[in-house]
């Protein structure tokens, strides 16, 4: 048990023993995660955490708390241990075969949004999510756009359970199919929109990556191969036939990758490059592409 926990006797002493262990530790953002494990262990949200906060833990809830600490001392995400990530607002629940989604793909939605524009954002539209994951990008521009309606695709069965019953629980499910595929399966239409997180750390980078990371996210989402590009060779060949003309492309990259995947995709699929967006640590974060209107 976590020094000191054994004589929290409260919800509120629970969470400040917990917090100042996570920051001892090392943890980024200790009081976030120590709230979040004391919720989840209690099953209580942010406002019963607050109304309940006198309230005097048992035994066995001390237990509880103590053991999914223990599991974030050792290094495993707090998302991972509550099962929910937080993405566009929206909460979606994780799977062994989904990352975590990240606010850096947030960047991807706001790229699409941009590409499509206000005049659109009630159109039929059409989307497609390569390697769709928890269907985070796919289902938060679902969101946004009440009358668009996509598929997501991903090569993990499991992953593909996990984004229906995100879909389900999001109330998105009529408007979302997903499909166990490849990038480079044939879809059967061409799409207003096609947006991709693909795995992009170069194989040799990745017993270098954060233990969070290393140890807990799906290699083969991770795992670009030897350069990291695999995935953007794969989505550049199969884009002139997902692509319907005028539509676009907007692809999450790695950090040093914007070049490369630029002149792949434009010399590979012939799209244009409309524009890069940065993400909070202003790094190149979504690359826009566009196929002409011919």
């Amino acid at each position: 048990m976590p020094p000191g926990l054994s004589g929290a006797r409260t919800i509120e002493s629970a969470r400040r023993v917990l917090t100042a262990r996570f920051a001892e530790a090392g943890i980024d953002s200790p009081a976030l995660d120590a709230r979040l494990i004391v919720g989840h262990a209690l099953s209580l949200d942010h406002t019963g955490l607050a109304t309940q906060a006198s309230r005097s833990l048992s035994e066995s809830e001390r237990a509880a708390i103590a053991a999914l600490a223990e599991r974030r001392l050792q290094g495993e995400p707090v998302a991972r241990i509550i099962g929910v990530k937080e993405f566009w607002s929206l909460p979606f629940a994780l799977s062994s075969a989904t990352l975590v989604p990240r606010p850096d793909t947030e960047t991807v939605v706001e790229a699409a949004l941009e590409a499509i524009g206000e005049q659109r954002k009630h159109d039929a539209l059409r989307i497609a999510d390569l390697g769709t994951g928890t269907g985070a990008i796919l289902l938060a521009l679902l969101h946004e756009w009440p009358n668009a309606t996509g598929i997501g695709t991903d090569i993990d069965p499991q992953a593909i359970e996990t984004a229906r019953a995100n879909a389900k629980a999001l109330g998105l499910a009529s408007r979302a199919q997903f499909q166990i595929a490849d990038f480079e399966t044939e879809l059967g239409e061409r799409f207003d929109l096609v947006v991709s997180n693909p795995p992009y750390i170069p194989s040799r980078d990745i017993a270098a990556l954060d233990r969070e990371v290393r140890e807990h996210d799906p290699l083969r989402a991770l795992d670009g191969g030897a350069d990291g590009l695999d995935a953007y060779r794969a989505i550049a060949r199969a884009a002139p036939g997902l692509i319907r003309p005028g539509g676009h492309l907007i692809l999450e990259i790695g950090a040093g990758q914007e070049a490369d995947v630029r002149a792949l995709v434009s010399s590979s699929a012939a799209l244009e490059w409309c524009g890069t967006r940065h993400d909070v640590s202003a790094v190149p974060r979504a690359l826009w592409f566009r196929r002409g209107p011919g």
